[in-house]
């Protein structure tokens, strides 16, 4: 093929690419209120934020005023003492929880708190023995392994754990605590997503850690709020975030790349003012998809069963404004959809799924209801 037949292919190749990927807006989906599935209440929590099944049966609910449940599926509670002082104000409280990846035989788990400090609280990152002896259950030899640093901010503390499939290092998402210039300030750590061991160190190879003014544990930054991140089945980061007045993001996390916030968003600030949007700097990553108008995403989980037919693969994310529940479908190149919404008349704060493919979700609420979702 001569040189320049040869570019031209390369170069429609490309184009073809970059179109294949280009950010889709879903915020003018309708959520549908009949969906395929009965939801059932389990139990009700005091403002809920998180929850992580420990096995078949059991699993761990956190509430934002700083406890720890542990809960079977038929919605039987027992309090988990030893659970550290929280900051409870706003947005921040006691936040995500998540058993080590080897928690059958270690019985370790983890959990990110806003910790108090003299500036008003920093984000923690913790781990404990969770041990059950006479009837109670408590977390023992607690240890925080990480801090962001005590800098003063607002809300907006992030605080997502997930596992890295390898088991040896967790990532974590980390808010701008209301402060957007964080989040391109790579001497900070707010406004990015870490990756650590699991003791909390920065992970050897991380894209800025020959970078002196940098902090080392840093994977992606330019990030404003990451609620959701979890790992696809074929080993792709996702997190998805909340954007200001519009612009709520669903991005594919690569090291060392920037997000662009608040250099660039597919929404406005509150007050009206416009914000340069991701199609003005294509030197930033640009999300697969984003809301506008806004759903508030938080929690994220990939469906890997059975039990739902045709969902295998597919991302589920609650929202907080939108009071729905999203299926996301994804492509071979990397393109995301918002395949389905559905209406769940009330804020959804977390996702996840057990082993038998039966979806969990929790209400942010007062009376936040746990529920067990069902094929209808």
């Amino acid at each position: 093929m001569p040189k320049m037949i040869k570019l031209l292919a390369g170069a429609a190749a490309l184009f073809s690419a970059t179109v294949a990927i280009a950010s889709e807006n879903a915020g003018k989906n309708t959520a549908k209120s009949d969906p395929p599935f009965l939801a059932r209440d389990v139990a009700i929590f005091d403002t809920p934020w998180a929850l992580a099944f420990l096995n078949g049966t059991e699993m761990l609910v956190t509430e934002k005023g700083g406890l720890v449940w542990l809960v079977d599926s038929q919605g039987h509670k027992q309090p988990v003492e030893g659970v550290p002082e929280v900051v409870h104000d706003g947005q921040l409280g006691l936040l995500d929880i998540a058993p080590a990846p080897d928690f059958a035989q270690s019985g370790l788990v983890y959990l990110s708190y806003v910790a108090p400090t003299s500036k008003g609280g920093s984000l923690a990152l913790a781990r404990a023995a969770l041990t059950r002896t006479d009837g109670k259950a408590a977390l023992e030899n607690l240890k925080v392994i990480w801090r962001d640093g005590a800098m003063p901010g607002g809300g907006q503390p992030g605080g997502v754990i997930a596992f890295a499939p390898d088991g040896r290092h967790l990532f974590l998402t980390v808010g701008d605590r209301m402060r957007p210039r964080r989040a391109q300030d790579l001497s900070t750590p707010q406004g990015s997503i870490v990756k650590l061991t699991l003791d909390g160190a920065p992970a050897k190879g991380n894209p800025f850690e020959n970078n002196v003014e940098a902090r080392p544990e840093i994977w992606s930054y330019g990030h404003r709020n990451p609620y959701g991140l979890a790992f696809a089945p074929n080993g792709a980061l996702w997190a998805h975030e909340m954007g200001p007045r519009g612009g709520d993001e669903l991005n594919l996390i690569k090291a060392g790349s920037n997000y662009g916030w608040p250099l660039v968003s597919n929404g406005d600030q509150y007050s009206g003012a416009p914000i340069p949007r991701h199609s003005t700097r294509p030197d930033l990553a640009a999300p697969s998809v984003y809301w506008t108008p806004v759903i508030a995403p938080a929690g994220l989980v990939f469906y890997t069963q059975a039990r739902f037919s045709g969902w295998r693969g597919s991302a589920l994310i609650g929202g907080l404004a939108g009071m729905s529940l999203s299926r996301i479908t994804f492509e071979d190149n990397g393109a995301a959809h918002e395949a389905e919404r559905w209406d769940m008349e009330a804020r959804i704060r977390d996702v996840a799924v057990d082993s038998s493919g039966y979806v969990w979700v929790i209400e942010d609420d007062s009376e936040g209801r746990l529920r067990r979702l069902e094929p209808k």
